[in-house]
């Protein structure tokens, strides 16, 4: 039975995803409204989600579940597989997202400068960019058959 966590008085239960990331179990409770889904996804429903999108951002928790997911949560990771930093971005990635402003590697940047490039990752490419982990933490759904 799925674990439920309690809202307010009178209202129902909401589910708990729980992901398992390198032994360690997180918990997460994601709540999406139209504002929120409009915030996350940078467009308005029924506009153009092409890679034209408006700026993104994204919430703190949001991208240390996804580093949590990606790099074990480590911002400095460099583990010899090609791609750098929490977010594991590739250099070739970083750079052209504006990354060398901050540093000429993700894993040499800090936290925020992480997040600040992989907002506009994230509006270049959407949450294909991360798509096991990215949907690992709810950010792609995919479509019930």
């Amino acid at each position: 039975m799925a674990d439920r966590e309690r809202g307010p008085a009178g209202a129902a239960p909401q589910p708990v995803r729980r992901t398992a990331v390198r032994g360690a179990v997180l918990a997460s409770t994601v709540l999406f409204s139209a504002a929120a889904a409009v915030c996350l996804a940078g467009a308005a429903p029924g506009m153009p989600t092409g890679r034209a999108r408006a700026a993104v951002t994204v919430a703190d928790m949001i991208w240390d579940d996804l580093a949590a997911c990606e790099s074990g949560g480590d911002w400095q990771a460099d583990t010899g597989n090609g791609y750098f930093g929490g977010l594991q971005i590739r250099p070739p990635t970083w750079e052209e997202a504006g990354g060398l402003r901050f540093a000429d590697r993700p894993d040499r940047a800090t936290r925020r400068q992480q997040t600040t490039v992989g907002e506009e990752i994230l509006r270049r490419q959407g949450w294909e960019a991360w798509p096991g982990c990215a949907r690992e933490i709810g950010m792609i759904v995919d479509p019930v058959e």
